[in-house]
């Protein structure tokens, strides 16, 4: 019995040691580099291309990449990322042939947005998203897009405001479950838009609205989208741009707890302007995508129909602001401003510019109700019909106050 378990206690010992030297070598190697790839790849830059592209790349790149001050692509802190993960900076990607990415190769671009391999080797982790079931035109449109003059992506020798510091578990989980993806062996084409489940089917798994819409990230499918846990049944626990927790809602058609009730034309308005049915609006992490057309949301419908059904009923995030605050205050909270542009009017767009760009209060407030009339392919809501006329003089005064701080 003694000499078992004196066995005991070595092996427990050798155990012991090897997950301290396996967690040293973490620690110190950081996130794992690999074989870069070495694809021979040439994008032609064409206006149909560059235009295919903007629409791809402005949601799927900008949301994390666009500086909310200067609208450029030179990064930003990604304030939404999982706490759990680290501090992340996005980087940037405008052509600047030295702070951005101007000097990489097409083939290196395309590699590093299917398997995440940048052309030094460095793997970025979970929270740069990979693309491997994007199809070849939509992902060659995003690296003409990259390409072009579109300023978005015009050269800026700009550094991102801060260096991404990964926590041990992002090293940890670098090393053993989040790994590369395999590069696709071959051509990859998106359904015709006349099936419309098939498009659908693409478009969800290509934009990734599993991703944040089934149970959890850690337990997401990337290949095979329909295998995550939870598929479209929301529950994700995400952060808006204050950090604050937002669960992902439940967009399968069960009629109590999803979209079951909604119709068409219901799900188009909340995808492409931003409010539901209910008139209240999205909340951050989801914002409106004007980037997908009727066609697009009505197939998007169409195979979300054919999901299976789960019953899980997600409550949405209240804000609240607690002590005194001005009536304006009180509002910006209510109406879940916070979720995007942060406790300071600063987030995935610049409040505190409001007042620079609309110099009367009418101004503003025709900007708050219809912004997509003064920019289209904004992602704000369109807040007419859902703030109250009397409303809007209290609210307006507190967007002047951030403003006044900046």
């Amino acid at each position: 019995m003694r000499k078992f378990l004196r066995g005991l206690g070595i092996a427990l010992l050798v155990v012991v040691g090897a997950v301290a030297v396996f967690a040293a070598y973490v620690a110190i190697t950081g996130i794992p580099k690999y074989e870069p790839g070495r694809l021979q790849v040439r994008v032609e830059v064409t206006p149909e291309r560059v235009e295919r592209g903007r629409k791809y790349a402005k949601m799927l790149c900008a949301s994390c990449h666009e500086n909310p001050t200067t609208h450029e692509l030179t990064g930003k802190r990604v304030a939404d990322a999982p706490r759990e993960f680290g501090v992340i900076f996005s980087k940037n990607i405008t052509r600047d042939p030295v702070k951005g990415i101007g000097s990489w190769t097409d083939g290196e671009l395309v590699y590093l947005l299917r398997t995440g391999i940048d052309r030094t080797g460095q793997y970025l982790p979970p929270w740069m998203p990979k693309f491997p079931l994007l199809s070849n035109d939509d992902l060659e449109g995003i690296v003409a897009f990259l390409r072009s003059d579109d300023p978005l992506v015009a050269p800026a020798a700009v550094d991102p405001p801060g260096k991404t510091r990964p926590t041990f578990l992002s090293k940890l989980l670098a090393h053993t479950v989040f790994r590369p993806l395999p590069f696709p062996k071959a051509r990859i084409d998106s359904p015709a838009m006349t099936d419309r489940v098939a498009y659908g089917r693409y478009l969800s798994s290509s934009l990734g609205c599993f991703t944040c819409h089934s149970a959890d990230f850690k337990t997401m499918n990337e290949l095979e989208p329909e295998k995550s846990k939870g598929y479209m049944g929301g529950g994700n626990p995400l952060l808006d741009q204050r950090g604050a927790l937002v669960r992902s809602a439940n967009i399968t058609f069960d009629e109590e707890t999803g979209i079951g009730k909604w119709s068409e034309s219901d799900f188009a308005r909340a995808l492409r302007v931003g409010v539901r049915p209910d008139r209240t609006v999205l909340v951050y992490p989801m914002s409106p995508v004007p980037e997908l057309t009727e066609e697009d949301a009505a197939a998007l419908y169409a195979y979300l129909t054919t999901v299976p059904k789960i019953r899980n009923a997600v409550a949405r995030p209240e804000y609240r602001v607690a002590g005194a605050a001005s009536e304006g205050k009180r509002l910006y909270y209510r109406y879940g401003c916070p979720s995007c542009h942060g406790d300071t009017g600063v987030g995935i767009a610049d409040l505190r510019q409001a007042t620079k760009h609309y110099r009367t209060d009418a101004a503003i407030e025709a900007w708050i109700k219809n912004p997509s009339s003064f920019k289209p392919g904004t992602r704000m809501p369109t807040w007419d019909g859902v703030i109250q006329q009397s409303e809007f003089p209290a609210l307006i005064e507190y967007v002047k106050e951030l403003g006044g701080k900046s």
